[in-house]
């Protein structure tokens, strides 16, 4: 499960991965499209310290939603093609009613300059149905126009489900029982929101937290259906299902690798609530059809909550959140997640090695997620002027051999 945060005065963050209902009394987030000189206007919240330690991997950092059109929104995923993303949001309601306590799907067009530059957000659609709980959405990597999400499609009927939090819920998020994955086929002529087909249901446990693999055959997903998170991969062409990480405690938040032959994931298997990160290495049987897992991979040891993994393009490296400098404020770290058998400019790379902070600023930054060519890299960050969860984006430009540390 991929969690989103949002803040409760500027002292208090409150986990929540890979959306599912945000349970957490909230300032205001995030929302549309803005024009060039409104982002380059609101970079201006982040102070110019932060901007000097960031810049040796992170340049040109634009807010790419705002908080005119929704109250918040984040988890963004880029489109095959680098042109479009997804995200999750709640907008702000119309006069006299009550804005939704669930996060709406959504997509929208990246604006860019003549330098090539992101600059902004347009042409933002709503996917989901109104009411609806909805997280996870992931573009098909070979079919830029198909898209898969989890969602409730209906109002979820139990408003205070069970789900996973820390410290007497200080960040919380929800397992709706409603909650299924979906595929849906953008209609660029329709107004409305499009035709869901369901991909993945269970009606007596959450399922939700899906990711597509390079080639696009198959999903992997968490499911509550043994009463703990345990992960499965779906072949969306024989419809097979198998589980392959069943551990004790909650795996969630799995995504496949550049090359499709391992998964990444975050896990609570100790009981303490502190999230480590996992790769695992992918069983394949003579036909070459995912079967299992051959062997798994600790990549984070530690007392801290190290969740929202996500994998480099070249496969080698994970970008993550971590608590490491405090719960008071959530950063975007980079460490090394390679088996070994390839070696850097440094020397051989190892998983679980070389861990060093991404960015530097005030507030919640997590949630990272890198372009398919690695040029860029979008979180979803609080350091604009108002201190709201927003969407960012900036150029990487990081040394990926540099040694560094937390």
């Amino acid at each position: 499960m991929r969690v989103f945060l949002t803040k409760r005065s500027r002292s208090c963050l409150h986990l929540v991965q890979c959306f599912v209902v945000m349970l957490v009394t909230v300032t205001s987030v995030v929302g549309v499209a803005l024009t060039q000189q409104q982002a380059s206007s609101t970079s201006q919240g982040v102070s110019v310290e932060a901007q000097s330690k960031e810049s040796a991997m992170l340049s040109h950092p634009i807010q790419l939603t705002g908080s005119d059109r929704f109250i918040k929104a984040g988890e963004a995923y880029f489109s095959p093609h680098n042109n479009s993303i997804i995200f999750q949001a709640i907008e702000h309601p119309k006069e006299g009613q009550e804005a939704s306590p669930h996060y709406a799907m959504y997509v929208g067009t990246l604006q860019q300059d003549e330098a090539g530059h992101y600059t902004g957000l347009t042409n933002i659609r709503q996917l989901s149905a109104d009411g609806s709980a909805n997280t996870c959405g992931w573009f098909d990597p070979n079919d830029p126009d198909r898209i898969y999400f989890a969602t409730t499609r209906v109002p979820p009927g139990q408003q205070d489900a069970p789900g996973y939090q820390r410290d007497r819920g200080r960040y919380r998020w929800q397992f709706p029982v409603e909650m299924n994955i979906v595929r849906c086929d953008l209609d660029n002529t329709s107004d409305g929101p499009p035709k869901l087909e369901t991909i993945i249901e269970n009606p007596d446990a959450y399922v939700a937290e899906g990711a597509l693999s390079p080639s696009g055959r198959y999903m992997v997903f968490c499911s509550l259906e043994s009463g703990a998170g345990d992960l499965y991969i779906k072949d969306l062409v024989t419809d097979r299902i198998t589980r392959v990480v069943h551990s004790d405690g909650y795996d969630g938040g799995p995504f496949f690798s550049p090359d499709g032959k391992r998964i990444c994931y975050r896990s609570d298997r100790r009981g303490d609530n502190h999230l480590q990160l996992f790769v695992a290495d992918l069983a394949f049987n003579d036909q070459g059809e995912v079967v299992g897992i051959e062997r798994e991979h600790q990549v984070t040891n530690n007392a801290f909550v190290n969740w929202a993994p996500y994998w480099h393009p070249d496969g080698r490296h994970l970008v993550y959140a971590t608590s490491a400098v405090g719960h008071h404020n959530y950063e975007v770290f980079l460490i090394d997640a390679d088996s070994g058998e390839e070696s850097g400019s440094r020397g051989t790379l190892r998983y679980g090695t070389n861990p060093r902070r991404v960015t530097d600023a005030e507030g919640f930054d997590g949630l990272p997620v890198f372009s398919p060519d690695g040029q860029h890299l979008m979180w979803t960050s609080q350091r604009g002027d108002d201190g709201s969860s927003q969407v960012w984006i900036a150029e990487f430009s990081g040394d990926l051999d540099a040694i560094g540390s937390p």
